[in-house]
């Protein structure tokens, strides 16, 4: 029987109702499996990649029939499967990141410490790409920073935006009216110009999750920088990888390979196996598997579909967004 005359075959016998098959259209994450990816050994480095804007929500996975996990929600999973195997002496965070909000940095800082605290695991971060203002927060909760030749790294600050369109809406003829409970209820509202109080208050705000960013950096480079010379680097500028080693925002320029050969000269082993936990329905074929995705650009003007609202909402972001 010819391929042709199978597949009518095949089609009619569905067709008749002489078979059912129940085929789940919508595809749920699957539980995390280990894949060894090179070495041999009884050590284990774990990698794990923080990547694109940094968010608590999970981003769009491009299709309608995929449930795509958050990047915190992942990353505590993989941290949790790690814990529980004693193998694992080591663990490369692949960081290529613009940063993103200030509560996931944080939150994804405070996962890669606690773990720390918890196993004694020797941590490595490696920027490739982009390790940005929220990502470099992210990065400075590990023992050793590692960044690509070609890296970019530093935007240590913290940043707010809105739009004012106040003007706008009155040249087309349109007004808002706001009933609220209070005077600053609706603080830098984007239907009115702020008051110089309002100002004063989000700029208070700024700083003082600023000055969290300094004390995060400062506490993990502690061994080669003050918090004074922390303060001087964190006006907002991007770094090169070699203006950020001199600078001592990383420890080393190098490759993922040299993060690895790195940890593996700390555990004093000489061979070693480099695992990553992953979906079943997912590619994790080498070391640079994902490694190149671009983070996505962050719109200042956007469309949500539920609200049909064109203003985004007002939120602190530890981000790097020219």
């Amino acid at each position: 029987m010819n391929k042709r005359l199978l597949l009518v075959v095949l089609v009619v016998f569905f067709v008749s109702g002489c078979a059912f098959v129940n085929i789940p259209l919508y595809v749920t994450p699957q539980p995390l499996q280990e894949k060894v990816l090179e070495g041999e050994g009884k050590t284990k480095i774990l990698l794990v990649g923080v990547s694109g804007l940094l968010s608590e929500t999970a981003k769009d996975s491009g299709s309608l029939f995929r449930e795509e996990v958050p990047l915190l929600s992942r990353l505590k999973e993989e941290l949790q499967k790690a814990e529980k195997d004693r193998s694992v002496g080591g663990l490369i965070v692949r960081i290529n990141s613009p940063g993103g909000t200030v509560t996931a940095s944080d939150a994804i800082h405070h996962e890669i410490t606690e773990f720390k605290k918890r196993t004694g695991v020797r941590v490595v971060a490696c920027i490739a790409g982009l390790g940005t203002s929220g990502a470099y927060y992210v990065a400075s909760s590990a023992d050793e920073i590692v960044a690509l030749p070609t890296s970019v790294t530093g935007s240590i600050g913290v940043i707010a935006m809105r739009f004012d369109v106040h003007d706008l809406l009155g040249k087309i003829g349109v007004s808002t009216e706001t009933v609220k409970s209070g005077e600053k209820k609706d603080l830098w509202s984007p239907f009115r110009p702020s008051t110089p109080q309002e100002t004063e208050i989000m700029q208070r705000m700024i700083d003082q999750l600023h000055s969290r960013f300094i004390d995060v950096v400062a506490a993990g480079r502690k061994n080669v920088l003050t918090r004074a010379e922390v303060v001087r680097l964190a006006d907002g500028r991007i770094y090169t990888a070699e203006q950020a080693r001199e600078a001592k925002l990383v420890d080393r320029i190098g490759y993922l390979d040299d993060a690895l050969s790195g940890i593996k000269r700390s555990l004093n082993v000489q061979d070693a196996k480099l695992i990553v936990y992953h979906r079943p329905d997912t590619y994790r074929g080498t070391i640079y598997s994902d490694a190149n995705r671009l983070p996505p650009v962050v719109n200042l003007l956007n469309v949500n579909g539920d609200s049909l609202s064109l203003l985004p909402e007002v939120r602190f972001l530890y981000l790097w967004n020219p």
